[in-house]
């Protein structure tokens, strides 16, 4: 194995964070592409049965726009560019341009009106946030001081929460029967005429949402545009380190066989979360609605309260996470995660005690997730050389087989959520998976330097 020299000139201040106020500064800002991740989700998700109804879509046609969504294939194939990308040009680069593809996928939902545009637009825009989310992360890490990264990680899943509950909000006061739907009726006869049809004005709600993106897009544009590109990313350059493509990182990538490990370990602890993650992050306030037969304002206003639990839970972790064992939160969300499901095949959800049940519990498990620690040991345990990349082509794993299991899932819920509890049985044995693989495997790293985690595990050269 070949392996380049790691001892570098630039210190250690300069290269994991200027102080506690830069590094923050950063991170907020670099974060608003989770807001943009989370929110484009989550936005499809609460318009979803305005569109289904607009378009006249099947329940197989909804499948398809979570298939290649944000969710699922779009950011996964953005993912494994955007790594790569981003261990090649630079963390800036991406940064520069990425949210400019965003905004033309917004863009194009807005202006749908046949499914294969909306499908168009929802590619479209997973792909942007699949080339995001590596170089978030990666920059967020770089930028970190050593007892500051996960909390900084943590913010960064703060904005995740955050962008579904102004998103959800936004919804509930534009749909039918809203605070703000006769300013959405308004605005809808004046653009599409006054033989706009129900259908079509209650569709624009959904519209008005993504308008809300758009223009936080364009605002993340601008502030990460202004970033510095990562110390550890110029360290590379300015040693005079060749530029390698993409083909180049996998071979290099896969022929260290600590690498291999860790991208396996860390692909399943993600994957089998996310498989469960990824379905309630599109269809929850649909499985409200059909499973728990509850209306669409209310489906909302749960899923609303659920991410303000996952916002505040997720602000206790960032207290603690730097300072308390990372294993010991690992667990304490998957149980939180396990008893929600538990609720499905106990209590069910067709009252409104399981309803309330699940949605806290799920939305506890949310604050201390596998994907905090995806995001923190992800960025940790490669070497800078090919840290994005790595993340890259696991997102790419994880994303696609999500897109997957969301198609399967669709014909195991059936029309009317008949299949719900089968589901349920099914996503109890994943998260059991993510809970025994994590606790095995669970690295050490809290409170240690990028380059002290990198000597140990790969010596004092790493590939």
């Amino acid at each position: 194995m070949n392996k380049v020299s790691q001892n570098h000139s630039t210190p250690l201040s300069a290269r994991e964070g200027q102080g506690g106020g830069s590094s923050l500064k950063s991170t907020i800002a670099v974060s608003l592409t989770n807001y943009l991740d989370a929110g484009a989700i989550v936005a499809g998700a609460s318009g979803l049965t305005l569109w289904q109804q607009y378009l006249g879509l099947s329940e197989v046609h909804l499948g398809w726009l979570n298939f290649i969504s944000a969710n699922c294939l779009g950011a996964a194939v953005g993912a494994i560019i955007g790594g790569f990308l981003a261990d090649k040009y630079g963390r800036k680069f991406i940064f520069t341009y990425n949210l400019l593809v965003y905004m033309t996928g917004v863009l194009l939902i807005m202006l749908s009106v046949n499914f294969p545009m909306l499908l168009c637009g929802f590619l479209v825009t997973g792909i942007s946030v699949g080339v995001g989310v590596p170089a978030s992360w990666t920059y967020i890490s770089e930028s970190s001081e050593n007892n500051n990264r996960g909390r900084n990680i943590c913010i960064s899943q703060m904005s995740w929460g955050v962008g579904p509950m102004v998103i959800l909000l936004l919804g509930m006061l534009f749909a039918p029967g809203g605070y703000l739907f006769g300013w959405v009726e308004s605005i809808a006869h004046a653009v599409g005429g006054a033989d706009l049809s129900e259908q079509a004005v209650n569709a624009f709600s959904s519209r008005l949402v993504f308008l809300s993106l758009f223009v936080v897009a364009f605002i993340a544009w601008n502030l990460q545009r202004q970033l510095q590109e990562s110390a550890e990313f110029t360290k590379g350059q300015e040693s005079g380190e060749k530029k390698a493509g993409l083909m180049d990182n996998i071979k290099v990538l896969f022929s260290n066989s600590i690498a291999v490990k860790t991208v396996c370990f860390l692909a399943v602890i993600y994957l089998t979360w996310n498989l469960v993650a990824s379905v309630m992050g599109f269809f929850q306030p649909h499985i409200y609605e059909t499973a728990g037969g509850v209306s669409n304002e209310q489906a909302n206003w749960m899923n609303f309260i659920q991410w303000a639990i996952i916002v505040g839970v997720t602000f206790c972790t960032s207290k603690l996470i730097d300072h308390t064992s990372h294993k010991a939160i690992y667990v304490f969300g998957l149980v939180a995660a396990l008893s929600a499901w538990l609720v499905i095949v106990t209590i069910g959800v067709n009252g409104p005690a399981g309803l309330w049940a699940f949605a806290i519990l799920w939305g506890v498990q949310g604050g201390a997730s596998p994907q905090i620690f995806y995001a923190l040991w992800g960025s940790e345990l490669f070497p800078a050389k090919f840290r994005a990349g790595a993340q890259g082509l696991m997102f790419f794993i994880v994303r696609g087989l999500s897109a997957l299991w969301g198609l399967v899932f669709t014909y195991i819920y059936g029309e009317n959520g008949e299949g719900f509890t089968i589901a349920a049985y099914c996503m109890i044995a994943l998260l059991l998976i993510s809970l025994v693989v994590g606790v095995i495997g669970a690295p050490n790293t809290r409170g240690r330097s990028l380059d002290d985690i990198t000597k140990e595990r790969y010596g004092s050269v790493a590939p």
